[in-house]
């Protein structure tokens, strides 16, 4: 054979070694990937792309039924409240006597029925259930609906507007119930899961899932005092005094209210009440129809980024003293105007809505410890909370002179008789008035100037001589404005 023949027979057997070593790694690259054991094997040359490895897709799938088993044993204790009230509806025609005769319509207008819905939690056997003050206050008819369709009337147990919480009782026998958790213990990021009858009755038992977005909000409700969960978990109207569980499936949290940035769907900004602070009023509403809340006796205000610095303070954090309310607490413990409390025992104190909320969480008749910062110095009062007052009011506290002087955008002057009566302040009041401010200030014409960097005014030239003495950027001043008192913090003129 020659040279060339040879050649030829040496690129014919390469050729053929190619295209079995082609053929060959070819078939093992489209053999197909399966996620799940048991999923149905796809065909030839199917290729299912696989995001998790086995430990991972375990991990997640322990998760997924995680979510099953809170649907399966946590929506049945979840109920669906519908209470309904007689409104009247005056008008013109119920106003005027003749109408009222002519067609008979009662004084006061004709009666109107009106419904309202909410959610609300089966705690124990008993058919005890949580929800909030505002889904069943006033109402005259309350019906309570299962998720297996029974239905009852129930009875109010007790209600407290201040947490906005309320106990409703029914009569029933094998009941379903939660699990109660523990809300100190829940950690910002955890899943957790909301169910309740959002929008509609039919749309009843709807669960979701979210995250804990946060803990400790401090909400602007009123009067309402609470360190409100956040979770982006949906919540809309009719989810209020429905539960919000953890990933085991315990309730932590009463829904109570969404951020709905002018409307009225759920935006992802969602709240409820900690159960800690609900089960603790839940207790004394069952045992003693009433809320026995524990009292310090202070006014209270936020501290920011300049009363921090008013204060040297390196962190910005607790809550500044505006009042002690007489025979309080407080006051016989030797709180005074200023101190900042940044400690209730050994936890530390976030803002003013987390301290209502651990004195909250207290016993009346407990001994607590706070620690305050009073002119730079850490101090420690020993105090033994009392019962909050039915009436917290009881418990409270002219023509400018030729002396009126001019500074910080307001002029002031000392109180008179001539000058209280104008104001109508107690001449006896001791500070200095505050006759006049520009449009922009913090100050109103009438306030009580009591004191400038935590030093007491009781004349002009006091008045005078502390502001010559400030030698920091920022200082505070302690303002009486009625019957509240509260700090305005202002930066030295240069």
């Amino acid at each position: 054979m020659n040279v060339k023949s040879k050649q030829i027979v040496q690129l014919v057997a390469l050729i053929a070694l190619g295209f079995v070593i082609g053929t060959y790694f070819s078939e093992k690259n489209t053999k197909p990937v399966v996620i799940f054991e048991d999923h149905q094997k796809p065909s030839a040359g199917e290729i299912v792309l696989a995001s998790y490895s086995p430990d991972e897709m375990a991990s997640v799938v322990s998760l997924n039924q995680a979510f099953v088993k809170i649907a399966e044993n946590v929506s049945p204790a979840v109920v669906t409240i519908t209470t309904t009230k007689v409104i009247n509806t005056p008008s013109y025609f119920t106003e005027d006597e003749f109408f009222r005769r002519f067609f008979g319509i009662p004084e006061g207008g004709l009666k109107q029925k009106s419904t309202a819905l909410g959610s609300g939690v089966i705690v124990n056997e008993k058919g005890y259930i949580l929800t909030n003050n505002h889904v069943v206050e006033n109402g005259e008819e309350i019906k309570v609906k299962l998720d297996d369709k029974r239905e009852y009337d129930a009875e109010i147990v007790g209600t407290d507007p201040r947490t906005d919480i309320a106990v409703i009782k029914i009569d029933g026998k094998k009941l379903p119930y939660a699990v109660l958790g523990s809300s100190e213990k829940l950690k910002v990021g955890e899943w957790v899961a909301a169910i309740g009858s959002p929008l509609r009755e039919d749309l009843a038992h709807t669960i979701t899932a979210g995250i804990v977005s946060a803990k400790g909000r401090n909400l602007d409700l009123g009067n309402t005092i609470g360190s409100f969960i956040q979770t982006d978990a949906a919540i809309n109207p009719g989810n209020s005094g429905g539960a919000l569980v953890n990933i085991k499936g315990e309730l932590i949290g009463i829904n109570t209210a969404i951020a709905t940035d002018g409307g009225r769907g759920n935006i992802g900004i969602g709240f409820a009440i900690p159960i800690d602070l609900a089960k603790k009023i839940m207790s004394d509403l069952i045992e003693d129809g009433k809320v026995n809340r524990a009292w310090v006796g202070v006014g209270l205000q936020e501290i920011d980024d300049e009363t921090a610095k008013a204060n040297d303070l390196q962190d910005i954090g607790g809550a500044l003293v505006n009042n002690v309310m007489k025979g309080s607490p407080a006051e016989k413990a030797g709180l005074d105007f200023g101190d900042i409390i940044i400690k209730v025992d050994n936890e530390m104190v976030k803002d003013v809505g987390h301290l209502q909320y651990l004195i909250a969480s207290k016993e009346v008749g407990q001994k607590v410890d706070l620690t305050i910062i009073r002119n730079g110095k850490e101090k420690i009062f020993k105090m033994e909370l009392a019962e909050w007052p039915d009436d917290l009011a009881a418990t409270g506290t002219g023509e400018p002179e030729e002396n009126e002087i001019e500074h910080y955008g307001i002029k002031v002057t000392e109180i008179t008789p001539l000058a209280a009566e104008k104001y109508e302040i107690n001449p006896d009041e001791s500070g200095i008035l505050v006759t006049a401010a520009e449009r922009d200030s913090e100050f109103k014409a009438g306030d009580i100037i009591k004191r400038i960097d935590n030093k007491k005014i009781g004349t002009v030239k006091e008045f005078k001589e502390v502001l010559k003495g400030i030698d920091k950027e920022y200082f505070m001043v302690l303002v009486k404005r009625g019957q509240n008192t509260f700090f305005i913090t202002l930066e030295k003129n240069k």
